[in-house]
């Protein structure tokens, strides 16, 4: 079975993420299709989109490499993300769907019961869902995959502390809700808004990983983890 370049470049994408290939690591096609039990085809492939994303990088007489951003271009995406959310929030509440809102619903619901209880490891990925959630609400292909991006590589470049009182946060996520389901594009954009500049002084920029911290695609990768291929991962 020929697996597909974007669940080949969805993989990789998430393990540069989360730091299993530090920054500056070589991807070498021929270890990283034994990673992930595939050929070297969708590998070169997802490479190209990895590149055109910004998270890969081709340089000469050493080929792909995981990118280092400046820290100014990670405080540039910061900002663009801040920019494009409150639009996001605008067109759903023009655009959304009777499902997009129930999801939302249901999310906020969910929230404010595990803030309540401080459960904040459910939070955080509850948080992404509900904004992963109110993109698609948006209907807007193009504004959805920009926003995808933006987060992926928010998440690359940026830890995010945990708010003090995420009930607040949670209560925020609930009147931009209000406001979608209203459909107020002003008022959501608006939320969205305030709610997008909190949540970015919680940002704190990750420094460069630490020598031997992290394993790299060209030489530290073991090609024999297990559950590392994609034939029978979820990706």
């Amino acid at each position: 079975m020929r697996i597909p370049a974007h669940s080949v470049c969805t993989a990789i994408r998430d393990d540069i993420v989360s730091g299993v290939y530090e920054r500056g690591s070589r991807l070498t096609e021929e270890l990283l299709a034994r990673r992930y039990g595939v050929s070297r085809v969708p590998v070169r492939e997802a490479l190209r989109t990895l590149e055109s994303e910004g998270f890969v990088v081709t340089r000469r007489h050493a080929g792909a490499c995981v990118a280092e951003p400046t820290e100014q271009e990670a405080a540039d995406l910061l900002e663009v993300r801040m920019l494009l959310e409150p639009l996001g929030a605008a067109r759903a509440a023009q655009r959304r769907t009777d499902a997009h809102l129930k999801v939302l619903r249901g999310l906020v619901r969910l929230g404010q019961e595990r803030a309540r209880r401080g459960e904040g490891e459910d939070l955080r990925s509850l948080g992404g869902w509900f904004h992963e959630t109110l993109a698609q609400a948006s209907g807007s292909p193009g504004l959805i995959a920009l926003l995808t991006q933006l987060r992926h590589k928010t998440a690359w470049m940026y830890a995010v502390e945990q708010p003090v009182r995420p009930a607040d946060s949670w209560a925020e996520h609930g009147a931009i809700v209000d406001a979608v389901a209203r459909g107020d594009a002003e008022r959501a954009r608006a939320l969205t808004a305030q709610h997008a500049e909190r949540a970015a002084a919680a940002h704190r920029l990750r420094r460069p990983d630490r020598p031997g911290r992290r394993a790299s695609a060209g030489s530290r990768v073991s090609t024999s983890q297990p559950g590392v291929n994609i034939a029978s991962a979820r990706h």
